[in-house]
């Protein structure tokens, strides 16, 4: 009988991971992406640096996990119709781009991710697929109450949702009216439903 060897170092405090992830967004927010650092971070959340470079590789990531993945670990919503599922889902998207530090990172990121083809390569394997993973089974129960076919292009589907709120609020910067999700999932759902 074999037992793992111990893990070395401390184990890491959530507390100090929900610090960095809070201070993160404050200082995008007030400062924008380019004059964030990892040590005005590590000072605003009271870590050190290698505190931060043991979680993260560098300012991007960080940033996007601060700012991008606010609902990724909300349960996948479960309205009874797909229209509704993909409502809850949008609107965690729409609330997610229009907050100021959204606004602020977006630009710096979208710079970042153009120039380096491994940072793409990790957000997307990091927490893009993860993300999709998750919502994978709102597509399921539609299929099971016969609201799409099993066939239907689910990443392809997920893509087209994030990618409307992106344009419409991240990019574009308009304000989003308070039916965009709704009408977004309405118009979604519509298109990819069984005839």
């Amino acid at each position: 009988m074999s037992s793992s060897p111990p893990s070395r170092g401390r184990p890491r405090d959530p507390r100090s991971h929900e610090a960095i992830i809070a201070a993160t967004a404050e200082l995008v927010a007030e400062a924008g992406y380019a004059a964030t650092s990892i040590g005005a971070v590590a000072a605003r959340a009271g870590v050190g640096k290698d505190t931060i470079y043991r979680r993260w590789r560098g300012k991007p990531e960080l940033v996007f996990e601060a700012v991008f993945t606010t609902t990724d670990d909300a349960p996948a919503p479960d309205t009874g119709t797909l229209a509704g599922d993909l409502t809850v889902i949008l609107q965690g998207l729409v609330d997610e781009f229009h907050a100021p530090a959204a606004a602020a990172a977006l630009p710096g990121l979208l710079a970042d991710f153009a120039a380096d083809p491994e940072l793409k390569a990790r957000i997307r394997g990091d927490f893009l697929a993860p993300s999709k993973q998750r919502l994978l089974v709102v597509f399921e129960r539609a299929v099971t109450r016969g609201e799409i076919a099993a066939d239907t292009p689910v990443d392809l589907v997920l893509d087209t949702l994030a990618g409307a709120v992106f344009f419409h609020v991240g990019l574009v910067g308009e304000r989003p009216d308070k039916q965009l999700a709704a009408l977004l999932a309405t118009v979604v759902a519509k298109g990819i439903e069984l005839r």
